[in-house]
């Protein structure tokens, strides 16, 4: 007797089901790597409708940079014998401010291009710093006698300069407007920035105080890396869904439909470095470079030293989507066991090719749903791909079946797995909570209705 006669024991038809099942991880895993292709063309387009407008932007400083003459000694061989000898090289002092008082808006827009869609924005900061002449600056090496201020740099770093729009940057010492200049950033941007010459000799007598002011774009999230003994920045946006990310969480926030307002306040102890150092020049000594990512990769992870806010979409359908398809064996699961037990306990067959079909109706729920969910959104393509398959298989099953009233049932089955998993996806956290009493329900349910099964009889079944 082969797998495919009509003479099989209820073990026989349950290992067919089961064998089926598994060739229809087949295309249950071609929907998955559809999912996974669409969500990167879907990155890729929305990198494309935020290419010119500016990547994701990290801001810095400003930084008061002041070269100075330092005398270094160096060992060289003459006629086979070690000479120490001194010369003098120009180093370069940077200055961390004391204090600096940031305040940025964040104003967003949302861009489309056919189905995709990206959350741009412009943002508009301003602030003051408060730059002092350390007192232990003898503990560094350094005399105020060796410096040059008159060729000192206050240096601001934008990741993204070609984000930079509208009026351009102001910066002003003292209520006197200074000259910018583009590039040399801070360390943190990479080096890209802008930057002004500044006569700092006014410091060696009092603190000077730093106003500036600029405008930028940007895309998917905006970050700042705090180098001041206090820093305060203080952000506000209409978005109502922002995200916090980096190592410095905000001190106070407040999120609504109407947007969001954080306060942060970070001090230089948490950043475990000191307001002063020293290095050589920057000419001289190329800036780190940055982990390599693309300029519009807004999934780039944050970093452990700098306070970041995430423009996010509310519902990322993609994810959605591809934890759905995760479910894709549950839902053949139940509906093939209940097939089975109306061939070994109702005495309908159900041939091979009929669990096929009923199969790759529920695969083509998931393909309809990503379909859906791209145009029309994720509930209302959920509902409709349903409402599609649940239609399809139930007038399917009225004939496999040859019921009205066994088609029903497969009906309410797949209604009730639709809901289930509309639920799971809703509530993340509990999922693995209701998965688990679902298993175990039906899996109490199978044992009661086949207690008194003969699993390995054979039986002939009418066509």
């Amino acid at each position: 007797m082969g797998l495919f006669s009509a003479e099989r024991s209820p073990g026989a038809k349950l290992a067919l089901t089961i064998l089926i099942g598994l060739v229809l991880a087949i295309p249950l895993f071609s929907v998955w790597l559809l999912v996974y292709d669409r969500q990167s063309q879907s990155e890729t387009a929305r990198a494309s409708i935020a290419e010119g407008w500016g990547g994701p932007q990290q801001v810095a400083g400003p930084l008061l940079v002041i070269p100075y003459r330092a005398t270094v000694t160096e060992t060289v061989t003459e006629g086979g014998r070690p000479v120490v000898r001194s010369r003098q090289v120009w180093q370069e002092l940077t200055l961390s401010p004391e204090v600096a008082d940031i305040q940025t808006a964040i104003r967003p827009e949302r861009r489309r291009r056919s189905i995709y869609e990206a959350v741009v924005y412009e943002a508009a900061m301003s602030g003051k710093a408060r730059f002092a002449m350390p007192e232990d600056l003898s503990r560094f090496g350094v005399a105020v006698a060796d410096m040059a201020l008159d060729r000192a740099e206050l240096r601001f770093g934008v990741s993204d300069p070609r984000g930079l729009f509208g009026q351009p940057p102001r910066v002003s010492v003292g209520g006197r407007p200074l000259r910018l200049q583009p590039g040399g950033g801070t360390p943190a941007t990479g080096g890209s920035g802008f930057f002004a010459w500044l006569d700092a000799a006014p410091l060696t007598g009092a603190p000077i105080i730093v106003d500036f002011a600029y405008d930028f774009r940007g895309n998917g999230w905006l970050s700042l890396a705090p180098h001041a003994g206090d820093t305060r920045w203080r952000v506000t946006s209409p978005w109502p869904h922002p995200s916090f990310q980096g190592g410095f969480l905000p001190v106070d926030r407040s999120v609504s439909e109407q947007g969001f307002t954080a306060t942060y306040q970070v001090g230089n102890l948490a950043l475990g470095q000191s307001l002063v150092s020293t290095g050589a020049p920057r000419g001289d000594e190329p800036v780190p470079p940055r982990p390599a990512m693309d300029a519009y990769a807004v999934a780039a992870p944050a970093g452990g030293y700098e306070a970041r806010i995430d423009l996010v979409q509310p519902v990322d359908l993609y994810s959605r989507v591809n934890r759905a398809t995760k479910y894709g064996f549950l839902f053949i699961g139940f509906t093939f066991l209940a097939y089975l037990l109306f061939d070994v306990i109702g005495g309908v067959r159900v041939s091979a090719v009929e669990y096929l079909l009923v199969g790759a109706g529920l695969v083509l729920f998931f393909v309809l749903l990503l379909a859906f969910a791209e145009v029309i959104g994720f509930t209302p393509a959920y509902v409709v791909a349903s409402a599609a398959i649940i239609g399809l298989n139930t007038a399917y099953s009225a004939a496999v079946l040859k019921s009205w009233r066994r088609a029903s049932f497969i009906a309410g089955l797949l209604l009730a797995l639709y809901v289930v998993l509309y639920v799971l996806l809703s509530l993340e956290a509990f999922s693995l909570l209701i998965g688990s009493l679902l298993l175990f329900a039906a899996l109490a349910a199978v044992m009661y209705l086949t207690r008194n099964l003969n699993w390995g009889a054979r039986q002939t079944l009418e066509a």
